[in-house]
């Protein structure tokens, strides 16, 4: 429980970042957290693990109950932006947000 209530508290650090994925439903794992994210370029299950034996954050996909992607080793200064790229961020990111919600 420790370690989700810290990989939240670094969610929690860049709120709009987190809102843009339609980040929702965390729930305290093993070793870390499990959301619902709805992204531009991903929908479904990130699952971020605390990895004790490289000191390093793994993080899963899931599209329903199955695996999709794993991005292993991330460093904590950049958990929130290696998320961003594989769920929101895409080459036109700013026309796309105009187009959809303005």
């Amino acid at each position: 429980m420790e370690m989700a209530n810290y990989i939240f508290q670094i969610l929690r650090s860049q709120p709009l970042i987190i809102w843009s994925w339609g980040f929702n439903s965390p729930e305290a794992v093993l070793n870390g957290l499990r959301f619902n994210v709805s992204g531009f370029k991903f929908s479904g299950i990130v699952e971020i693990l605390y990895n004790d034996g490289s000191d390093l954050f793994d993080i899963y996909f899931f599209e329903g109950e199955q695996k999709v992607d794993v991005i292993y080793g991330c460093y904590i200064d950049i958990l929130i932006d290696v998320i961003d790229n594989k769920v929101e961020k895409v080459d036109n990111y700013k026309e796309r947000v105009k187009r959809e919600y303005l």
